[in-house]
């Protein structure tokens, strides 16, 4: 279920296409007609996944950099990989950190919460 999230496919069935472009989620699946965002505020985590990704790339990149150059580092050489990275980074994960969380949300937390219908495998 993990690796469906990883390759933008739908947590409960694995179907594909669930994006008309890059950043629009379709509002349900194609194929088994699971519905994406199921209460406000449902991609907090998508969010947070993010987030988190961007901020492994960053502090990667950067020790990376630091070790490579040390003792002399070039601050301003660095900041010209570093900032568009952070703009780019985010950008390319997005649909990745949407399908993801939804798996997360699939295979952990809809155990978790006893009000909701866990999903019958097809």
């Amino acid at each position: 279920m993990l690796w469906w999230g990883l390759t933008k496919r739908c947590p409960r069935c694995g179907a594909g296409h669930l994006f008309h472009r890059w950043f629009t989620i379709v509002a349900r699946c194609p194929r088994c007609h699971l519905h994406f965002e199921r209460e406000q505020g449902y991609w907090a985590g998508a969010l947070a996944i993010n987030i988190g990704v961007t901020s492994a790339v960053f502090v990667l990149a950067f020790a990376v950099a630091l070790a490579i150059t040390i003792p002399e580092i070039p601050v301003l050489p660095i900041l010209a990989v570093l900032v568009p990275l952070m703009i780019v980074v985010p950008i390319v994960d997005y649909p990745f950190s949407k399908t993801l969380w939804m798996a997360v949300d699939r295979a952990i937390l809809q155990h978790l919460d006893p009000n909701e219908r866990l999903d019958q495998r097809h």
